[in-house]
């Protein structure tokens, strides 16, 4: 089994730990040169496995430039991924630069990022997407040696997951010696995962290496004292046991399904928080500088709870989180696995939690997800082939890096695992309509993006339609947003254009933990003050539809088919 150089041995000494052996395995791994992929529990160091062989590389051969790229599914888990690994490079004296580039990234630091990249760069798909559609990408990837994916099972299978795919492809013809390391607690189909994870590699050509199993989770469920609705999906009912479970825990998330179920939430804690316990609010809805602010105290230690979206569901490593708290129903065993995750981010420990239906029949959809854990199942469908839209959206993408020939587009297109079926028909079509709006839309100049020259090399119209890409680029679709400006003072956050024009002056709303007067619209801003008359009314996202996942339905129709388990 491969050793830890000095530096690294006598820092895991330092902290009285000792390298778990899936560590060792991924080092070995990556000495070898292999691509590899790492099942382990939550709190088995999964994300120091990761990076471990980039730190000690560039330990052992210092240089400048790109190094390792870190693709997370979540802004604020590659935000709390640099803090935590800033600690270790501190610690063993390691000369490295650690940066995050996402869409909260300020402009200026985009730029010197271009110019002078970090050694480390943590970023998320739409993020790469636009790194790798710079006319300076080629440049900027060269020297890159390994792309850590960060969750994978929750990206292969999505259209975010997608887009990676294809980016993954385009950077095996950058940086074609570059490593792929996929790292995950929670695979349903790891065979499908390697395939994924590889672009143009056979699935065994990727290590997979598993980490011992760790303590199982305890998990209860919370019904109120009082009488639990029928209908409803808030949970508010069962506010004061949350309340009381957060008062008599360390530090509790408490993870509800949508943004306008955390709003009522929290004020509903707030109202109850006779001790005046500090909690604290966490959507992604808010402004940047708000969850920042919400993630470091959280980190620090300075707050008991905070009532949070998927926005925090995914490898985020509190220490000291020691109770999770599910209100409403999971909709899926792998997201409550994860959830359940944050709490005691130990393998040694049992990690902690309460579910809290929100109504009776929730109470059913409770029950099938705990059996489903104790029987050890996972739930989730393995990746399915690429959308031609993610395709559209890549070609244009390269497009705006330089130009290309369809043939090599084409070739490296089907190297990545979601489009390796794709026919050449197709591909051709898909370039068509991005070239000129294909046979339904090229009459209309707006839709004339490509043009090919002489050679059939397919180029990008002009620096307008670049320009344009790269401010509407991404596959979450959402609807128009409208910033939410406190009269006199800062942003506060967003909210949907549509909820807005419902609203007359002096209307009371929710958003952001506190009621707001609705005063008007100014510019492109809702200008509100504080206060206001009447019932506050929540504002509703168009994504806060969330359908059961297959499996866990199907163990809900079974419980509902036999009378005896009623």
């Amino acid at each position: 089994m491969t050793a830890l150089p000095p530096p690294f041995a006598r820092w895991f000494a330092a902290r009285g730990w000792t390298p778990r052996p899936h560590q060792l395995a991924l080092l070995e791994a990556a000495r070898q040169g292999r691509s590899a992929l790492l099942i382990a529990p939550t709190g088995g160091g999964k994300t120091l496995a990761g990076f471990l062989p980039s730190l000690i590389a560039l330990h052992d051969r210092p240089r400048e430039g790109l190094h390792t790229l870190y693709v997370s599914p979540l802004k604020a888990l590659a935000v709390d991924i640099a803090r935590n690994l800033t600690a270790p490079v501190r610690e063993i004296g390691l000369d490295i630069r650690i940066e995050t580039r996402t869409g909260d990234t300020p402009p200026n630091r985009r730029a010197r990022q271009r110019e002078r990249p970090p050694h480390i760069l943590l970023t998320t798909p739409e993020s790469l997407l636009l790194l790798l559609s710079l006319p300076e990408a080629a440049a900027l990837f060269a020297g890159l040696e390994a792309v850590v994916v960060d969750e994978a099972h929750a990206l292969a299978g999505t259209k975010r997951g997608d887009q990676l795919a294809l980016g993954l492809s385009r950077l095996s013809r950058l940086a074609p010696a570059a490593r792929r390391i996929g790292l995950s607690a929670t695979v349903a189909h790891p065979e499908a995962l390697r395939a994924w994870l590889a672009p143009g590699a056979r699935a065994g050509e990727v290590a997979l290496i598993r980490g011992e199993a760790g303590a199982a989770p305890v998990i209860g469920v919370q019904l109120p004292a009082g009488r639990l609705p029928w209908g409803g999906h808030m949970g508010l009912a069962s506010a004061p046991e949350i309340m009381a479970a957060i008062a008599a825990a360390r530090v509790s998330i408490v993870f509800v399904n949508t943004r306008a179920q955390a709003e009522l939430m929290f004020a509903a804690l707030w109202r109850l928080n006779e001790q005046a316990l500090p909690i604290a609010l966490h959507h992604g809805s808010l402004t940047v500088e708000q969850r920042r602010k919400v993630e470091a105290a959280m980190a620090e230690g300075r707050l008991r709870a905070v009532v949070a979206t998927s926005s925090l569901d995914l490898g985020i490593d509190w220490g000291d989180v020691d109770q999770v708290i599910q209100v409403g129903a999971p909709k899926g065993v792998s997201r409550l696995l994860q959830r359940v995750g944050r709490a005691n981010h130990r393998m040694e420990e049992a990690s902690r939690a309460l579910l809290v239906p929100a109504n009776r029949f929730e109470v059913i959809e409770c029950a099938a997800a705990l059996e489903s854990i104790a029987a050890g199942e996972l739930d989730g469908e393995p990746p399915r082939p690429g959308g031609l839209d993610v395709l559209a959206q890549h070609i244009l993408a390269m497009a705006c890096h330089a130009p290309f020939h369809p043939d090599e587009l084409y070739a490296e297109v089907t190297r990545a695992a979601p489009y390796a079926a794709l026919s050449r028909r197709d591909f051709d079509d898909v370039l068509r309509f991005v070239e000129d709006g294909g046979y339904a839309l090229r009459g209309h100049e707006r839709f004339r993006r490509l043009f090919r020259d002489a050679e059939g090399r397919v180029h990008v119209r002009g620096p307008a339609v670049a320009r344009q890409f790269r401010l509407n680029l991404g596959t979450i679709v959402e609807a128009p947003l409208v910033k939410v400006k406190l009269r006199g003072g800062p942003v506060l956050g967003e909210v949907e254009e549509w909820f807005l024009s419902t609203l007359r002056p002096g209307d009371a709303f929710l958003f952001a933990g506190q009621v707001l007067r609705f005063e008007r619209i100014a510019g492109a801003a809702a200008e509100v003050s504080r206060g206001g008359e009447g019932d506050p009314r929540v504002p509703a996202y168009a994504g806060s539809r969330m359908p059961l996942s297959t499996h866990l339905a199907g163990r809900v129709r079974a419980i509902l088919a036999d009378p005896r388990r009623w």
